[in-house]
């Protein structure tokens, strides 16, 4: 099997799994990765932090989202411009949302578009080395490449249900590793395992 293969079948597995969580156990998940997130995500008074408004059976990161803006956080969240490209638009209380395709909601136009320090990064599955999986579109990817290419180097954790992890991912050259996963279990930093 190939690395695109194994890759493929580790996303339907996952999803799969995270499909079958009942709605009330995904919400209780979704509250203990706030409570193990909310104080052990590193931000600063006015860092930038990307997260992302749940589409399908993603967890709901917004309590988090929310903790970490009483910690001073400016939030912003992924809008789809294209087929290849998203941008990181403010996150504002009270702004309206609109449509961003394929399901998902963002400010509009006129929110200012920002350079995330710290992203928080939806995945299909993972491994403990800090290798993901995601939905096969190259949407992160692309962003975190573009963000490289700046000179800038957000921290990267990865948000998912403890059933999302798989043994190995095979990584490919385009992976970029994640620095740290939160899943209901807890905050893991890979850094320390990968060294």
């Amino acid at each position: 099997m190939t690395p695109k293969e194994l890759k493929a079948q580790y996303r339907n597995e996952r999803l799969a799994a995270r499909d079958a969580i009942p709605d009330e156990d995904r919400i209780e998940k979704g509250l203990a990765m706030a409570a193990h997130g909310g104080d052990g995500i590193e931000v600063g008074a006015g860092d930038i932090v990307s997260g992302f408004l749940p589409i399908r059976s993603e967890v709901d990161i917004r309590p988090l989202m929310a903790h970490l803006r009483t910690r001073g956080a400016r939030l912003c969240v992924p809008v789809i411009l294209d087929r290849s490209t998203i941008v990181f638009r403010e996150l504002v209380p009270g702004a309206p949302l609109v449509p961003c395709g394929f399901g998902t909601f963002g400010p509009g136009p006129d929110a200012a578009e920002l350079d995330p320090d710290v992203m928080l990064v939806p995945l299909s599955a993972f491994d403990s080395t800090g290798h993901r999986i995601g939905y096969g579109a190259g949407y992160y990817d692309r962003a975190i490449d573009r963000l490289h290419q700046k000179g800038l180097n957000p921290r990267l954790i990865g948000i998912a249900f403890d059933c999302q992890e798989v043994p190995s991912v095979p990584a490919e050259p385009h992976d970029v590793r994640l620095d740290a996963i939160l899943t209901e279990s807890g905050l893991n930093f890979v850094s320390e395992v990968i060294g």
